[in-house]
C-alpha cells in the first residue's frame, strides 16, 4: 500500500504543481509505475477545476466562471499538456522529416503554429463548456470526467508506442518506457468509471470517438517519428478532452 501512495504522490509531483511530501521522487522506476494513476490525477485535477468553477459562479457570471475554471488547471498542471499540444504544433507544422520534427519539438521556444493551436484550441475548449454550462448534464461532472478520461487516453498511446526520443537530450526523463498492462488496466478504471456518475448510459457512446481519436493521432506520430514522445501524450490529451465535449454536446443535441 506504500508503494502505491508513492506511486501515486509520484503521478502527482510530475503532472502537478501540489506540494508534495520531499521523499517523493520521480526516478525512471517509480515514473514508469505511476503511469497507472495519471487518470486519477486527472480527476484530481478536474476536481480543482470544478472546485474553482463553483465557487466562482458565486460571485461571477458562467462564462466568468468557466474561465476561472480553466486557468485554474493550467495553474494546478503548470501548463504541462498545453506545453506538449503546442510543441507538437510547431514539431508537425514546422518540420518534414523526423530528425527535424523531435529538434523543433525539443525547443523550449513556442513559435507561430504553438500560438495559433493553443489559441484554436482553448477558444474552442471556452465555447464548448460555455454550451456544456447549459445542458442537463452536471458540469461539475463533466468537468472532472473531463480531465480523467483524456488522461487514459493519453495513457493508451503511451503504452502502445516506443518512445523515440533519446533519453539523455530530452526535455524531461520518459515516463512511460516500461510501462505494464497492469497500469494500463488500472489507469482505464480512474478514466472510465467516473462516467457513471452522469446516471445516464448514453453517455458511454463517447468512448468511440475518443478511441478514434486515440487511433487517428496516433497513426498520424507513428507515420511522422515512428512513435510518440511525451509532447505526443500531452497533445492527445488536449485533443481528447475537446472530442470528450463536442461528443457529450452532440448526445445532449441528438437525445
Amino acid at each position: 500500500m506504500k508503494k502505491e501512495v508513492h506511486y501515486f504522490l509520484t503521478a502527482v509531483l510530475f503532472f502537478t504543481r501540489i506540494p508534495c511530501p520531499k521523499w517523493v521522487d520521480h526516478s525512471a522506476d517509480i515514473l514508469n509505475k505511476s503511469s497507472r494513476y495519471f487518470s486519477l490525477v486527472g480527476l484530481l485535477v478536474g476536481a480543482i477545476t470544478a472546485v474553482s468553477y463553483y465557487t466562482a459562479t458565486l460571485l461571477f457570471p458562467g462564462d466568468i466562471a468557466i474561465v476561472i475554471s480553466m486557468t485554474t488547471s493550467i495553474l494546478v498542471t503548470g501548463a504541462f499538456h498545453e506545453d506538449g499540444f503546442a510543441d507538437v504544433c510547431d514539431g508537425f507544422g514546422g518540420g518534414w522529416t523526423k530528425e527535424k520534427i523531435l529538434t523543433i519539438m525539443k525547443d523550449s521556444r513556442l513559435g507561430t503554429f504553438g500560438v495559433t493551436g493553443l489559441i484554436g484550441i482553448l477558444g474552442l475548449k471556452f465555447l464548448l463548456l460555455q454550451h456544456l454550462e447549459k445542458t442537463s448534464f452536471s458540469f461539475v461532472t463533466i468537468l472532472v470526467v473531463g480531465h480523467g478520461i483524456s488522461r487514459f487516453i493519453a495513457t493508451i498511446l503511451l503504452y502502445t508506442h516506443a518512445y523515440v526520443r533519446d533519453i539523455d537530450s530530452s526535455k524531461i526523463k520518459p515516463t512511460t518506457k516500461q510501462m505494464s498492462g497492469k497500469s494500463l488496466f488500472i489507469s482505464g478504471l480512474f478514466g472510465i468509471l467516473p462516467l457513471v456518475f452522469f446516471q445516464n448510459a448514453k453517455v458511454a457512446l463517447v468512448l468511440p470517438s475518443l478511441f478514434i481519436t486515440y487511433l487517428l493521432m496516433g497513426r498520424y506520430f507513428q507515420k511522422w517519428i515512428g512513435g510518440q514522445t511525451g509532447d505526443c501524450a500531452g497533445a492527445l490529451q488536449q485533443v481528447a478532452e475537446v472530442v470528450f465535449y463536442i461528443s457529450l454536446l452532440a448526445l445532449w443535441k441528438l437525445f
